[in-house]
């Protein structure tokens, strides 16, 4: 009876302490650029640089990355990648399901050789998007 006190003591530690290190973070977009696959199933050209500024979310304890476009875009995650570090790029990646249920993958990239650039990619099985994003306070 004692080690199921323990066990279940020690679930409750873990999962406050868990729920204690989730953490939201916001950006705002400066740019946007869109590339489409095409009918020969590689991705085309990007498009010029778009100046946006819309509000991104990124909150971990809700499991959801929100992108406040004029439609908003909602993306549950479903599997936190593994972060991805090279002498180049820092990656925090993420496998998600829109507000309408498709599967994407949305990665946050540092390119840490262009003056630390922020940019966040939302990659669709046809279609990526890259938002340039810096920190918003």
């Amino acid at each position: 009876m004692n080690i199921f006190r323990i066990k279940l003591l020690l679930l409750f530690v873990f999962l406050g302490l868990n729920q204690g290190f989730s953490q939201t973070y916001k950006f705002k977009t400066t740019g946007l650029s869109v590339s489409v696959k095409g009918t020969n199933g590689k991705f085309g050209d990007w498009s010029p640089i778009k100046p946006v500024s819309i509000i991104v979310n990124l909150d971990t304890k809700k499991n959801r990355i929100a992108i406040y476009s004029e439609v908003i875009q909602l993306f549950e995650i479903v599997e936190y990648s593994p972060t991805e570090e090279s002498k180049t790029d820092l990656i925090y990646g993420f496998v998600c399901k829109d507000n309408s249920g498709e599967d994407c993958m949305l990665s946050f990239i540092t390119r840490k050789n262009q003056n630390n650039i922020q940019q966040l990619y939302v990659k669709y099985a046809d279609r990526v998007l890259v938002y340039n994003i810096v920190n918003f306070k």
